[in-house]
């Protein structure tokens, strides 16, 4: 398993916990991860840096070796 993937994996739990909060009711939490969510992806978009992707790569071996050029 390498970073990338698992940071894929881990967002698309973190959106199924999300959708089964609000599923039994839960909205105000629901509605807080979601915007989260939305927040670090906007971070990553326009940054191209995401926090947890960093701190996963310190932990996990990342899928793409990086060159330096």
């Amino acid at each position: 398993m390498c970073a990338e993937r698992l940071h894929r994996i881990v967002i698309a739990i973190i959106l199924g916990f999300v959708m089964g909060m609000a599923g039994v009711g839960m909205l105000k939490i629901a509605f807080l991860a979601q915007l989260f969510v939305m927040i670090m992806l906007i971070i990553w978009a326009f940054t191209d840096f995401c926090p947890s992707l960093y701190l996963l790569k310190k932990i996990i071996p990342p899928c793409y070796e990086t060159k330096n050029q």
